[in-house]
């Protein structure tokens, strides 16, 4: 198994805490591996093998366990069995009815350690949030970063460019490492994850009846990626092509996608209001490689490939991301962390033209932040204007 250091670092980090360590993540993004290596990791520093219980509850071995009294009682029986302290690992632990109740249950009757994992954001309900509240820490599993598709991915006959092209145009689901670089077969693949998790995290989750308008709003997702849009901008098109929704129904609709990890919204700020912009967003699909299999693989579209790649980096990283609205213009990132906050703009490449437009929008009289233009160039030129100049492969790979 490949590692994940950077979430592996974060169990190991809140091991032993009396906080539920709650992983979530779209489908595929490798949270099953993590828990496994989680438990290796367990082993190698002197846990007992019987003393760490790991259900995956997609086994048909796990079949018998239906809801939170099956749960706690096959665990109970477990732990009966056992002496010192229990680790408790439960992998799409949202398949099993009311499984909150058996979770609180375990830290209040076992001297066990909690880890969970799920596939949708209902996970985290509010309902859960109230029950467990201050008790849970979330750890959001993402594909792979371009450093670790590299890891994934040695090949000495390849050079980091091309691994670039293959990353941005296949994704950073892991399991794509694993198969020949055949378009096709990976197409297929990236389209199999995309309809298991349609159908199971968001159409059986929500009761969908309207399939069809679904498959048209993601599409248009897919497609416009990079660029602002709104509910009702959605509507408007469907209703153009003949289908009738509205736009609340969009917008339902773009929630339940959120919820299933495969889309992102990030919202709007305006830098000379001091404010965050209620109408008009900018939605990004967590992964590029099931964005092409939806619509293609376009080089037109390369631009908005680039500024999807940077934004879920700067997600990876802790940041919180807003775009912003600096008088006319747009700046494509805004990423906070605690007291640092930087401005970003993301190009294709940076022609003088281009390279006018985009220090312009980040123009932002009395303000000192670091401000840096990403493109796909490679430029001896490193500043300009106190702003930074950087390629996108050394963004993805600086320390």
């Amino acid at each position: 198994m490949k590692k994940r250091d950077l979430y592996l670092n974060k169990l190991v980090d809140f091991k032993d805490t009396n906080l539920i360590k709650v992983i979530t993540g779209m489908r595929r993004s490798g949270k099953s591996t993590l828990l496994l290596l989680f438990k290796e990791y367990l082993i190698n520093n002197g846990i007992k093998e019987n003393n760490i219980i790991l259900i995956n509850f997609e086994s048909v071995k796990f079949k018998e366990i239906q809801n939170y009294e099956d749960l706690y009682d096959y665990v109970k029986l477990l732990i009966s069995k056992l002496k010192g302290k229990v680790y408790i690992l439960l992998d799409e632990v949202q398949l099993i009815e009311k499984w909150e109740k058996a979770i609180n249950s375990f830290m209040v009757d076992f001297n066990s350690d909690l880890y969970i994992t799920g596939s949708n954001a209902y996970l985290l309900s509010s309902e859960l949030s109230t029950l467990l509240s201050g008790r849970y820490v979330e750890i959001k599993m993402m594909p792979l970063s371009f450093k670790e598709y590299l890891d994934f991915n040695q090949n000495n006959n390849i050079t980091t460019d091309e691994h670039f092209i293959n990353y941005t145009k296949y994704g950073g689901l892991p399991v794509i490492s694993e198969l020949k670089k055949d378009e096709a077969t990976i197409n297929t693949y990236l389209k199999d994850i995309y309809n298991t998790v349609i159908m199971k995290d968001v159409i059986e989750r929500n009761d969908i009846k309207d399939i069809a308008l679904l498959h048209n709003v993601m599409a248009f997702v897919a497609q416009n990626t990079g660029n602002i849009i709104s509910p009702n901008k959605i509507s408007n098109y469907l209703k153009d092509g003949g289908q009738l929704t509205s736009h609340n129904t969009v917008d339902n609709y773009l929630l339940y996608l959120e919820k299933a990890y495969i889309i992102s919204k990030v919202p709007r700020y305006d830098i000379k209001g001091k404010l965050l912009l209620k109408t008009l967003a900018k939605y990004y699909i967590i992964d590029t490689g099931v964005r092409n299999a939806i619509v293609g693989y376009r080089d037109t579209d390369y631009g908005h490939i680039l500024e999807t790649i940077v934004y879920l980096e700067l997600i990876r990283r802790g940041y919180q991301v807003w775009i912003g609205k600096n008088n006319d213009y747009e700046i494509d990132f805004i990423a906070t962390k605690e007291s640092e906050k930087k401005y970003y703009q993301v190009v294709y490449n940076l022609s003088s033209d281009v390279l006018e437009r985009e220090t312009r929008s980040l123009d932002i009289p009395n303000n000192h932040y670091e401000k840096t233009i990403i493109s796909n160039d490679k430029n001896f030129i490193k500043d300009i204007r106190g702003i930074k100049l950087i390629n996108i492969i050394d963004f993805l790979l600086e320390e």
